[in-house]
């Protein structure tokens, strides 16, 4: 199990992602854009929105960062803008931290199967600790 953290910025992900990877002097990365992953015929998304950055990661002084732009509709809140990313390829690990981490805590989405990965969610804990899962088989080996 992996555990990485996941920063979401408010309509200036690519800006940041650029920055970090000049201050840091990280290798280019792929930004993934809503716009990419989303058909215009099933889209819900506006048009402005298309813009923003579903997904990337950098490597930054060996550890893996990702970010993205908050989803659409979603109130951005400095400071809590970083949550913690368990990656497992052991799907019994992520429904167990899972179970036991959304004790007390808030649901934004339920541990389901996602076009990137088998079993995904995303929560906070009672204490307010952001959290997200994702099952992705050989990520590990």
């Amino acid at each position: 199990m992996k555990i990485l953290p996941y920063i979401l910025f408010n309509g200036n992900c690519r800006e940041a992602v650029s920055f970090y990877a000049e201050v840091f002097g990280s290798p280019n990365a792929d930004v993934i854009t809503n716009k990419e992953i989303v058909s215009n015929a099933e889209s819900e998304i506006e048009k402005d929105d298309k813009q923003f950055v579903m997904h990337s990661k950098r490597i930054i002084n060996e550890a893996n960062v990702m970010f993205s732009d908050l989803v659409p509709g979603m109130a951005f809140i400095e400071g809590n803008n970083v949550t913690l990313i368990i990656i497992s390829d052991e799907m019994e690990e992520i429904k167990d931290v899972y179970f036991k981490l959304k004790e007390g805590g808030t649901v934004d989405k339920e541990l389901q199967k996602t076009f990137w990965s088998k079993a995904y969610c995303s929560m906070r804990d009672r204490f307010g600790i952001g959290w997200q899962m994702s099952f992705e088989k050989g990520v590990n080996g």
